[in-house]
């Protein structure tokens, strides 16, 4: 097994709302291949979020492999509402960095 770093293997890593309590998070891998590896072997999972947040495990919504886009795709509650006094990030966009840094055996 190789170790791979998640911007090698993936084409897009966002983030966004997806509704102004919650953000939604999209990994779109580059070929099916990838994509197979990744679920079969339950590689991105709660408990690996969890740590890239500093949240708990329970804070993190299911992770759902949806292979018609060749995603991996989960969901947290936002901390401060969208455009609440506080919210630095209105459309929850700029919330993916923590996932840039995910290494990955392949």
């Amino acid at each position: 097994m190789a170790k791979k770093n998640i911007r090698e293997i993936a084409k897009v890593i966002r983030s966004k709302n997806s509704s102004p309590f919650e953000i939604t998070f999209d990994i779109i891998f580059k070929d099916l291949e990838t994509f197979n590896k990744v679920k079969e072997n339950n590689l991105i999972t709660k408990s690996l979020i969890a740590s890239l947040y500093k949240l708990k495990e329970d804070e993190i919504m299911d992770i759902i492999y949806f292979m018609p886009a060749l995603a991996v795709k989960f969901g947290m509650k936002r901390i401060v509402t969208s455009g609440a006094p506080g919210d630095t990030d209105v459309y929850g966009a700029q919330q993916h960095g923590p996932l840039l840094n995910i290494e990955l055996d392949l």
